[in-house]
């Protein structure tokens, strides 16, 4: 079988170049990667926050963070506020890190469930150190050098410009050797013994020939579903939102380190806060509320003055059956579609890219690895479905006929038995490296007012004084951590100010 040398990447904005940067540095000058975009369609702009993962990606391409942060014009995020999903009024804050230190064995929770049952321990957010500077909307970067001190363990995010991030991206890449090719994308051809991709031919009669295709069209899939005709799971039976309306608006203070959403009565509503803007948008679900009717209640929510006209999005939550068919690859929105509830849109591209490099086929596809990667893939997004469906599913909310349908819906098998396992004894399992950790789950659940019956009996092996004692040094440890933090915006004002002006209102 011929060596794989020519990677032909379809489509360009975050996932596209995330995927050309990612190669020309992995991958070296062996392989010859080829970009083709048009600057006459647009973008979705797969979500402006993400998760902490994101470090890694940067780091592998030994990105400067601050110049990055400035070129984007990002903030830091530390969690994800959540109102009114459990019940109206609620808020919580799912953090990123740890809460407090185990003992032994024992997660750190279940000293606190114990505790918290007899009225001798505060809210769980205040012995997460994200959590605490979140709500105090102050910022530290972590300081590994003081360990064991809660800022050694400080987790961070972004939020920032999908559309300046690939700019940024696409810089990157073509400096390394990445080549851009204007021009839209007129049919796709396929060889004949085997149905693999072999060429793309342009609107201009150019044809772009190629070993592997990365399919970055959006949720067309032009080449992983027109094409290739791979099939869709539809998961909208368990996730019915199928509309979003986005718009930005001007930032007001304090700038925040956390992403928001809240719950409304058909869906909910982001805000994500940039240093020159602030984006926001409103899932809904179109069965339960019109478009007009959605979008008066995203205008109604904002706040801060409109600077662009709202963009309506359609999509059908799922994925691909097989997101690595034949030699094409599918990444970001081509690949499939989970709501941005907990910024995952961005990690799912740098995911599939560091999948594809680890399984980076050699002398032709062989099918063991397109299998693995399938698989993988598979469990990825399913473990990530499940993580999402928790927040409608575990709700006491009944004010409308969308959240009574959540709130009774049947769930996934798997949802399922994690939901019964903490509701017994307050245990969560991480299986397979899934995306998210134990302390993620602990955290929405209990945000959630799901609370076990009971805790893991080796807690009443200490003496209740003893768990007090500790329990309030975790806390007060963390305050005066906080407390000498600076602000979020002082922060970014001394490390990674971006150059980019405040946009200006509508008129």
């Amino acid at each position: 079988m011929p060596e794989i040398k020519n990677i032909v990447i379809a489509g360009g904005g975050t996932a596209g170049w995330m995927a050309a940067a990612a190669f020309s540095k992995v991958l070296g000058e062996r392989w010859n990667v080829v970009l083709v975009e048009s600057e006459e369609i647009d973008t979705v702009g797969v979500g402006e926050a993400t998760i902490p993962v994101i470090n890694v990606y940067n780091q592998a391409l030994e990105i400067d963070e601050n110049e990055f942060m400035r070129e984007t014009s990002a903030s830091f995020k530390l969690g994800i506020e959540f109102v009114n999903w459990g019940r109206q009024g609620d808020s919580y804050v799912h953090g990123f890190g740890p809460l407090g230190p185990d003992i032994g064995i024992t997660r750190f929770h279940h000293y606190w469930l114990k505790m918290r049952a007899r009225g001798k321990a505060s809210s769980l957010e205040d012995y997460s150190v994200n959590i605490a500077a979140a709500r105090a909307n102050k910022f530290l970067r972590a300081r590994k050098d003081l360990s064991p001190s809660p800022m050694a363990e400080i987790a961070h995010a972004y939020h920032f410009d999908a559309g300046l991030y690939a700019a940024y991206l696409r810089r990157y890449a073509e400096k390394r050797g990445v080549r851009r090719i204007e021009g839209k994308i007129r049919s796709v051809s396929t060889r004949v013994q085997d149905g693999f991709i072999d060429a793309l031919t342009l609107e201009d009669g150019q044809r772009i020939e190629g070993d592997l295709f990365i399919d970055c069209t959006g949720f067309r899939g032009l080449l992983i579903e027109q094409t290739l005709k791979t099939g869709y799971e539809d998961w909208s039976h368990w996730l019915p939102c199928d509309r979003a309306w986005a718009v930005p608006c001007t930032s007001v203070e304090p700038l925040t380190p956390y992403t928001r959403s809240t719950a409304h009565g058909a869906g909910w509503q982001w805000r994500i806060p940039l240093q020159h803007r602030t984006g926001n948008g409103h899932v809904f679900c179109s069965s339960h509320i019109s478009e007009q009717a959605a979008l008066d209640v995203l205008m109604g929510k904002l706040d801060g003055e409109v600077l662009a006209d709202p963009r309506l999005l359609k999509f059908v939550t799922g994925k691909r059956k097989k997101i690595w068919n034949k030699n094409c690859i599918a990444v970001g929105l081509s690949s499939g579609f989970l709501e941005p509830l907990e910024s995952t849109s961005i990690h799912l591209i740098q995911s599939t890219i560091s999948r594809l490099t680890d399984l980076f086929p050699s002398q032709g596809i062989d099918e063991a690895d397109v299998a693995e990667f399938n698989r993988q893939a598979d469990f990825e997004f399913e473990r990530i479905r499940d993580f999402i469906i928790l927040h409608y599913k575990a709700t006491e909310r009944d004010d409308t006929a969308f959240w009574r349908y959540c709130r009774d819906m049947s769930i996934p098998d798997t949802l399922a038995r994690k939901i019964d396992l903490f509701k017994s004894n307050g245990r969560v399992f991480r299986e397979n490296a899934e995306l998210f950790s134990e302390i993620s789950w602990v955290e929405v659940l209990l945000g959630q007012h799901i609370t076990p019956r009971h805790y893991h009996p080796l807690v009443d092996a200490l003496p209740e004084q003893k768990i007090i004692d500790f329990l309030d040094n975790v806390r007060s440890t963390i305050r005066r951590c906080v407390e000498v933090m600076p602000t979020h915006a002082q922060y970014i004002a001394s490390e990674c100010a971006t150059h980019i002006p405040p946009m200006k209102p509508r008129r």
